[in-house]
C-alpha cells in the first residue's frame, strides 16, 4: 500500500470513529492546500496548524518555504500525532484539543504569524469554538491571522462570534479541484477605530448675555 493509500485509509478509520471530530473521509487534496497557504511564506515565522491529520498542509507550509522547525502541529488523534511525529521530526508535535490552545508555550522569541485551522467548526459547540480562536489569536502577533477551510457556503464562524472577539473574515478563494469543494477564510482582528483628540478645547462666541 503506497503513503498516500495508507494516508486514505486512516483518515477514514478515524472519520468513522469521530466523524464530529474529522471533518473530511479523506484527507484535504493539493487544490485546497495550495489556496490555504497562498499567503503563507518563510517570513511568515512561527505557524500553528490545528488538526494537521496525515499532514498535508505541513507538506504545503514546507513548499511555501517555512522551515520545519517553525511548525507547531496540535492534532488530537493519537494515531495521526504519532505519525506527524515521525514524518516532521524537526516540528513541535503536540497531541492535545486544540480547545486547550491557550495552555501551549510558544518560545518568547518565537513570532507566530499564522495559524491553519483544518477543524471542523460547524460541528462544534460555540463554546468550544470561542475557545479555539481565542487560544489562537493569545499567540498570534498583531497582523497575524488565522486560516480556515470550510465546504459550506460561508464562513463558518458566525458574524455575531466574530464581532464580539473584535475579528473580521476575509474570503480569500474557492477550490472545486478539492473533494468535496471547499472555500477559505482568513480570520484577522480588525483595526481599532481612531480616536478624536481634542487639541483645545472650543470657545462659544460671547455675545454678552449672563
Amino acid at each position: 500500500m503506497t503513503g498516500k493509500a495508507a494516508d486514505a485509509v486512516l483518515f477514514f478509520r478515524a472519520w468513522l470513529s469521530a466523524p464530529l471530530q474529522v471533518a473530511s473521509v479523506t484527507p484535504s487534496g493539493r487544490a485546497l492546500s495550495s489556496l490555504m497557504t497562498s499567503e503563507i511564506s518563510a517570513d511568515t515565522g512561527t505557524v500553528i496548524e490545528l488538526g494537521p491529520g496525515t499532514g498535508v498542509f505541513t507538506e504545503a507550509l514546507l513548499d511555501r518555504g517555512v522551515a520545519e522547525s517553525d511548525l507547531v502541529l496540535v492534532e488530537y488523534g493519537m494515531e495521526f500525532a504519532a505519525k506527524l511525529s515521525l514524518r516532521f521530526p524537526a516540528a513541535r508535535t503536540i497531541q492535545m484539543d486544540a480547545a486547550h490552545l491557550r495552555k501551549v508555550t510558544v518560545l518568547p522569541s518565537a513570532s507566530v504569524g499564522a495559524v491553519l485551522s483544518g477543524l471542523p467548526l460547524l460541528s462544534m459547540p460555540m463554546r468550544k469554538v470561542i475557545a479555539i480562536l481565542e487560544g489562537a489569536f493569545s499567540h498570534l502577533r498583531q497582523e497575524g491571522a488565522l486560516y480556515q477551510f470550510t465546504y459550506g457556503p460561508r464562513c463558518p464562524i458566525p458574524r455575531p462570534l466574530l464581532d464580539r472577539l473584535g475579528l473580521k473574515a476575509t474570503f480569500i478563494g474557492r477550490t472545486f479541484a478539492n473533494i468535496p469543494p471547499a472555500a477559505v477564510y482568513r480570520i484577522s482582528r480588525r483595526k481599532p477605530r481612531p480616536q478624536h483628540v481634542w487639541t483645545s478645547v472650543p470657545q462659544m462666541p460671547d455675545n454678552g448675555a449672563t
